[in-house]
C-alpha cells in the first residue's frame, strides 16, 4: 500500500492521480472492492478523503457520488479537511471514565481551547473522544499520534502534548 506523508493539501489534480493509484493498488490487492472498502484506503493514505476522492470512488466503483458521500458522511471516522499535525485522543469509556478521564479531558480542552472536539484553528493539533483506546487496565488513558500513554493524571496529558507539540517546532 502506498503512503502519502504530505499532510498539505496537493492540487485538485493531484488528489484525483492519486486516488485513482491507490484505488487501483487495492483492487490488485482486494479483487472485491466496494464503496467502503475504497474510502477506508484513501483515509488510510491520504489521512482524509477528499471531495476529489469522493468523485474518483464513485467513478471506480460504478455508483454515484451521493451514494458514496452517503457512505462517508454515515460513518463518523471519515475527515473530509486534511488532519491537524498532531491527533490526540482521550478515552472516556467507562474504566478510564472511573479513573478520571473527564478531568484529563477537561483539562486538554481548556488548553487547546476547545469546547469539544476538533482541531485548533492553526492546524497544530486536534482533539477527538474515544469511547475505548484498548488499555482499561491502564486508564485513565490517551493517545498523541497513535501512541498510547496510560494512567494520565491532567499533569502528565498535559506534558505528553507539550511534548508532541514542541516536537512538530523543532
Amino acid at each position: 500500500m502506498s503512503d502519502i506523508n504530505n499532510k498539505a493539501n496537493p492540487q485538485t489534480s493531484d488528489l484525483r492521480q492519486v486516488t485513482r493509484r491507490l484505488l487501483e493498488e487495492h483492487e490488485n490487492v482486494a479483487p472485491r472492492t466496494t464503496v467502503l472498502s475504497c474510502l477506508l484506503e484513501v483515509q488510510e493514505n491520504l489521512h482524509y478523503v477528499p471531495e476529489e476522492a469522493i468523485a474518483e470512488v464513485a467513478k471506480h466503483t460504478g455508483h454515484s457520488i451521493n451514494d458514496v458521500w452517503g457512505v462517508a458522511s454515515f460513518y463518523t471516522n471519515f475527515r473530509f479537511t486534511p488532519p491537524p499535525a498532531h491527533i490526540v485522543e482521550v478515552c472516556w469509556g467507562p474504566t478510564c471514565h472511573l479513573l478520571g478521564a473527564m478531568d484529563v479531558l477537561v483539562a486538554i480542552q481548556d488548553k487547546l481551547g476547545l469546547d469539544g472536539e476538533g482541531d485548533v484553528p492553526d492546524g497544530a493539533i486536534g482533539l477527538k473522544y474515544n469511547t475505548c483506546l484498548g488499555a482499561c487496565s491502564q486508564g485513565p488513558v490517551i493517545s498523541v499520534d497513535e501512541k498510547i500513554t496510560g494512567a494520565v493524571s491532567v499533569g502528565t496529558a498535559l506534558d505528553v502534548i507539550d511534548k508532541a507539540l514542541s516536537s512538530s517546532t523543532e
